[in-house]
């Protein structure tokens, strides 16, 4: 009965903040959202603190005063994605468009032309959604999975908002398997965009990211070994006018080994890829939830939100 109500008091709230924000003038909704930000901070909650944690990995010279900034600027972009998200469904196309900055976006237009489909793997910075209706628009249809949000008609709710963005979602469980969908997704030609700087399935490679053991989803790997579809690391950071999309270079598969060592030395030059991003908009990494090693507490899986009330993304 308490999980229902909770349950229910969520979608309320999502509802309810998903049409004031609507409504609200545009430099209003963000200010609102900037001071949420602040107050989160000054409170401390458990996803404040881990995003702290995480960062201080990011930047680990930063003094107490430098690091209490530098969560303060997460949390203010954390809350900017959201406001972009509660907003986005209304932006016209030409918007999408014009807030975009593309770096090296010639690959994912060689891939394409090539016809083997495109394999992105994207860590939670910057707003992804951004980046895949900018994809959608120019380029092909994308294909994402995402975890299945309780309760469900909040998570059909976040379907229904990619959807108008040209984003179609997969559950990540209770809708069939997902291989094959994704497989048939590259086989049209089409984009698959994947979040993978956290471990979803308790099956995680580890790798180095910002010089220490991390778990990711090994998931783009497997994908770009079964269909011989392109993988590259894609990041996402703000600036001032919106967003800035960066395409890193190919991740190679290794041409001997085993499949787990081939996956595993993907997964590192994926990470690789994140931590010099990471490195360089540390705001901009929205992980709230645990992604070291060292912080994996005993009896929680790797990818479970041990550190929630965070909303999952």
């Amino acid at each position: 009965m308490r999980e229902r109500l909770v349950q229910r008091l969520t979608l309320a709230g999502y509802s309810a903040g998903w049409a004031l924000v609507r409504r609200l003038p545009e430099r209003a909704a963000y200010a609102l959202f900037g001071a949420l930000a602040d107050v989160a901070v000054r409170r401390g909650g458990r996803g404040v603190r881990r995003l702290e944690a995480n960062l201080r990995r990011a930047a680990p010279a930063a003094g107490p005063d430098e690091l209490a900034a530098l969560v303060r600027a997460g949390m203010r972009s954390y809350l900017r994605y959201w406001c972009d998200t509660f907003r986005m469904s209304d932006w016209p196309r030409e918007r999408v468009m014009a807030t975009t900055t593309v770096v090296d976006g010639h690959h994912v237009s060689e891939a394409l032309a090539a016809g083997r489909g495109f394999i992105g793997a994207l860590p939670h910075m910057g707003n992804w959604d951004h980046a895949g209706a900018w994809a959608a628009a120019v380029h092909a249809p994308v294909l994402s999975v995402a975890e299945r949000l309780r309760p469900e008609e909040l998570y059909d709710r976040f379907v229904a908002h990619r959807r108008r963005l040209g984003i179609s979602v997969l559950p990540l469980t209770g809708g069939g398997a997902l291989v094959p969908a994704l497989r048939d997704w590259l086989r049209a030609n089409r984009i698959v965009c994947l979040l993978t700087d956290r471990d979803l399935s308790a099956t995680g490679v580890e790798v180095q990211l910002l010089g220490e053991r991390a778990r990711v989803a090994p998931g783009p790997a497997i994908l770009a070994l079964q269909t011989g579809a392109p993988l590259h690391p894609i990041t996402v950071a703000y600036d001032e006018r919106g967003i800035v999309v960066t395409f890193h270079p190919r991740v190679v598969p290794p041409a001997a080994g085993t499949t787990r060592q081939r996956v595993q030395a993907m997964c590192q030059q994926v990470a690789d890829a994140f931590g010099a991003a990471i490195t360089a908009a540390p705001q901009d990494w929205h992980m709230l939830q645990r992604v070291f090693v060292a912080d994996l507490s005993q009896g929680h899986a790797p990818g479970a939100a041990a550190d929630d009330a965070v909303p999952a993304r």
